[in-house]
Protein backbone atom coordinates (compact mmCIF):
# COMPACT_ATOMS: atom_id res chain seq x y z
CA UNK A 1 0.00 0.00 0.00
CA UNK A 2 2.96 2.35 0.57
CA UNK A 3 3.53 2.43 -3.21
CA UNK A 4 0.06 3.87 -3.87
CA UNK A 5 0.48 6.39 -1.04
CA UNK A 6 3.83 7.46 -2.49
CA UNK A 7 2.27 7.93 -5.93
CA UNK A 8 -0.61 9.94 -4.47
CA UNK A 9 1.81 12.16 -2.56
CA UNK A 10 3.97 12.71 -5.65
CA UNK A 11 0.88 13.61 -7.71
CA UNK A 12 -0.35 16.04 -5.04
CA UNK A 13 3.13 17.57 -4.70
CA UNK A 14 3.41 18.00 -8.48
CA UNK A 15 0.03 19.81 -8.51
CA UNK A 16 1.01 22.13 -5.66
CA UNK A 17 4.29 23.00 -7.40
CA UNK A 18 2.48 23.64 -10.70
CA UNK A 19 0.65 26.40 -8.84
CA UNK A 20 3.90 28.15 -7.88
CA UNK A 21 5.13 30.71 -10.40
CA UNK A 22 8.85 30.22 -11.04
CA UNK A 23 11.43 32.23 -12.97
CA UNK A 24 12.78 30.59 -16.11
CA UNK A 25 16.53 30.57 -16.61
CA UNK A 26 19.11 28.92 -18.82
CA UNK A 27 22.13 27.87 -16.77
CA UNK A 28 25.30 27.66 -18.87
CA UNK A 29 28.89 26.44 -18.69
CA UNK A 30 31.74 26.08 -21.15
CA UNK A 31 33.79 22.99 -22.02
CA UNK A 32 36.68 23.04 -24.49
CA UNK A 33 35.32 26.25 -26.04
CA UNK A 34 31.85 24.74 -26.57
CA UNK A 35 28.78 26.19 -24.84
CA UNK A 36 26.44 23.97 -22.83
CA UNK A 37 23.20 24.91 -21.13
CA UNK A 38 19.93 23.72 -19.68
CA UNK A 39 16.61 25.27 -18.71
CA UNK A 40 16.16 25.65 -14.96
CA UNK A 41 13.20 27.00 -13.00
CA UNK A 42 14.59 25.99 -9.58
CA UNK A 43 16.59 29.20 -9.14
CA UNK A 44 16.52 31.85 -6.43
CA UNK A 45 18.60 34.43 -4.63
CA UNK A 46 20.20 33.20 -1.43
CA UNK A 47 22.30 35.97 0.12
CA UNK A 48 23.10 39.64 -0.43
CA UNK A 49 26.36 39.64 1.51
CA UNK A 50 28.08 37.97 -0.18
CA UNK A 51 25.81 37.92 -3.23
CA UNK A 52 24.78 34.29 -3.74
CA UNK A 53 22.17 32.32 -5.65
CA UNK A 54 21.14 28.70 -5.84
CA UNK A 55 20.11 26.53 -8.76
CA UNK A 56 19.01 22.91 -8.72
CA UNK A 57 20.39 20.69 -11.48
CA UNK A 58 19.34 17.12 -12.25
CA UNK A 59 21.84 14.76 -10.61
CA UNK A 60 22.45 12.97 -13.92
CA UNK A 61 22.73 16.03 -16.15
CA UNK A 62 25.72 16.64 -18.36
CA UNK A 63 25.71 20.29 -17.31
CA UNK A 64 26.12 19.35 -13.66
CA UNK A 65 29.28 17.45 -14.56
CA UNK A 66 30.67 20.52 -16.33
CA UNK A 67 29.81 22.79 -13.43
CA UNK A 68 31.48 20.38 -11.01
CA UNK A 69 34.68 20.36 -13.07
CA UNK A 70 34.85 24.04 -14.05
CA UNK A 71 33.46 25.40 -10.73
CA UNK A 72 31.86 28.25 -12.73
CA UNK A 73 28.50 28.80 -14.41
CA UNK A 74 26.22 31.47 -15.79
CA UNK A 75 22.54 32.17 -15.22
CA UNK A 76 20.59 33.74 -18.09
CA UNK A 77 17.31 35.01 -16.62
CA UNK A 78 14.98 34.75 -19.61
CA UNK A 79 12.52 37.40 -20.73
CA UNK A 80 8.90 37.20 -21.80
CA UNK A 81 9.71 36.65 -25.51
CA UNK A 82 12.16 33.80 -24.89
CA UNK A 83 9.87 30.79 -24.28
CA UNK A 84 11.21 29.09 -27.44
CA UNK A 85 14.71 29.24 -25.93
CA UNK A 86 13.41 27.76 -22.69
CA UNK A 87 11.92 24.84 -24.60
CA UNK A 88 15.03 24.33 -26.74
CA UNK A 89 17.31 24.19 -23.71
CA UNK A 90 14.93 21.87 -21.82
CA UNK A 91 15.75 18.95 -24.15
CA UNK A 92 18.82 16.72 -24.20
CA UNK A 93 21.66 17.58 -26.57
CA UNK A 94 24.76 19.06 -24.94
CA UNK A 95 26.44 21.72 -27.09
CA UNK A 96 23.96 20.98 -29.93
CA UNK A 97 21.34 22.97 -28.00
CA UNK A 98 23.20 26.10 -29.08
CA UNK A 99 22.81 25.34 -32.82
CA UNK A 100 21.34 28.49 -34.37
CA UNK A 101 21.21 30.28 -31.01
CA UNK A 102 23.16 33.54 -30.77
CA UNK A 103 25.48 33.61 -27.78
CA UNK A 104 28.67 35.27 -26.62
CA UNK A 105 31.35 34.36 -24.11
CA UNK A 106 31.16 36.64 -21.09
CA UNK A 107 33.80 35.97 -18.44
CA UNK A 108 34.37 32.65 -20.19
CA UNK A 109 30.72 31.60 -19.75
CA UNK A 110 28.07 31.31 -22.53
CA UNK A 111 25.66 34.26 -22.39
CA UNK A 112 22.38 34.66 -24.26
CA UNK A 113 22.54 38.33 -25.31
CA UNK A 114 18.81 39.16 -25.13
CA UNK A 115 18.16 37.76 -21.65
CA UNK A 116 17.16 40.59 -19.29
CA UNK A 117 19.22 39.17 -16.43
CA UNK A 118 22.77 37.76 -16.40
CA UNK A 119 24.84 36.35 -13.55
CA UNK A 120 28.33 34.83 -13.54
CA UNK A 121 28.87 32.54 -10.56
CA UNK A 122 31.60 30.54 -8.91
CA UNK A 123 30.55 27.35 -7.13
CA UNK A 124 30.56 27.86 -3.35
CA UNK A 125 29.07 24.48 -2.45
CA UNK A 126 26.91 21.63 -3.73
CA UNK A 127 24.25 19.77 -1.77
CA UNK A 128 22.41 16.66 -2.90
CA UNK A 129 18.66 16.90 -2.56
CA UNK A 130 16.73 13.87 -3.82
CA UNK A 131 17.41 13.41 -7.53
CA UNK A 132 18.91 16.90 -7.91
CA UNK A 133 22.02 18.73 -6.75
CA UNK A 134 21.62 22.22 -5.32
CA UNK A 135 24.48 24.37 -6.56
CA UNK A 136 25.25 27.38 -4.38
CA UNK A 137 26.90 30.07 -6.45
CA UNK A 138 28.78 33.17 -5.39
CA UNK A 139 27.91 35.92 -7.88
CA UNK A 140 31.01 37.54 -9.38
CA UNK A 141 29.26 39.58 -12.12
CA UNK A 142 25.68 40.73 -12.69
CA UNK A 143 23.87 42.76 -15.37
CA UNK A 144 20.27 43.63 -16.11
CA UNK A 145 18.42 44.92 -19.16
CA UNK A 146 14.86 46.09 -19.65
CA UNK A 147 12.24 43.45 -20.14
CA UNK A 148 9.59 41.47 -18.34
CA UNK A 149 10.64 38.12 -16.90
CA UNK A 150 9.57 34.77 -18.32
CA UNK A 151 7.80 32.68 -15.69
CA UNK A 152 6.43 29.16 -15.56
CA UNK A 153 3.10 28.61 -13.81
CA UNK A 154 0.32 26.04 -14.21
CA UNK A 155 2.45 24.20 -16.79
CA UNK A 156 2.64 27.18 -19.14
CA UNK A 157 4.87 30.17 -19.77
CA UNK A 158 3.80 33.65 -18.85
CA UNK A 159 5.11 36.78 -17.20
CA UNK A 160 4.54 38.88 -14.12
CA UNK A 161 1.85 41.50 -14.09
CA UNK A 162 1.70 44.00 -11.26
CA UNK A 163 -1.56 44.24 -9.37
CA UNK A 164 -3.31 47.58 -9.61
CA UNK A 165 -4.40 48.66 -6.19
CA UNK A 166 -7.79 50.36 -5.99
CA UNK A 167 -8.29 53.42 -3.80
Amino acid sequence: MAGLEDELLMTAFREVMAGVAAPVTVVTAMEAGLPHGTTVSAFTSLSMNPPMILVALDGGSELLGLVKSSRRFGVNVLGRSQSALALAFARKGGAAKFAGVPWEADSGIPRLPDAPGWLVCEVADMVTGGDHVIVLGTVVAAETADGQPLTYHARSFGTHTALVESS
